[in-house]
């Protein structure tokens, strides 16, 4: 019964452990990453893998860049400069130039946009600039979303 003790609370720690050392585990049985949502969108489970990239990003910021550049269509610089010296959450970079590229603006734009001001959260940002919320966008940002975490091994079921 003593050495039962130890290998269970090494489980229980494991288990509780996993999920955050290595997201794409949870990711791939079908559960929802690891992360505090920060609301910024209006939409949960968007938040949700925003705040997850966060996380992601400090970790693999060589990948998650690349990311954005190659399939959100961002200029390196501007994706660096958004992020340089403590500048914006690499999740709002990522979502800034994913909701451009849905709504066919540039991703300068909306960077600038949310520099300039940022309360009331991306919902804000998109009101002040007319951009309504519209299923099929919201829909295009999900797509977009699920496509950058297969390609990171970290496959989501698209909600």
């Amino acid at each position: 019964m003593n050495r039962l003790r130890p290998a269970l609370l090494l489980a229980a720690l494991l288990a509780i452990a996993a999920p955050g050392a290595t997201p794409a585990q949870g990711a791939a049985a079908g559960a929802e990453p690891e992360a505090e949502a920060v609301a910024t969108t209006g939409d949960a489970w968007v938040d949700a893998r925003l705040a997850d990239m966060d996380t992601y990003a400090a970790r693999y910021r060589g990948a998650f860049d690349d990311e954005i550049v190659r399939y959100l269509e961002a200029p390196r610089a501007l994706v660096e400069e958004a992020r340089a010296d403590g500048g914006m959450r690499p999740g709002d970079v990522y979502y800034a130039c994913a909701l451009a590229q849905a709504s066919g603006r540039a991703c300068r734009g909306l960077l600038e946009a949310w520099r300039q001001d940022h309360a009331g959260g991306w919902a804000g940002v998109a009101s002040r600039l007319g951009l309504e919320p519209d299923a099929r966008r919201q829909r295009r940002i999900r797509e977009s979303i699920v496509a950058s975490y297969r390609r990171w091994d970290r496959p989501l079921a698209a909600p």
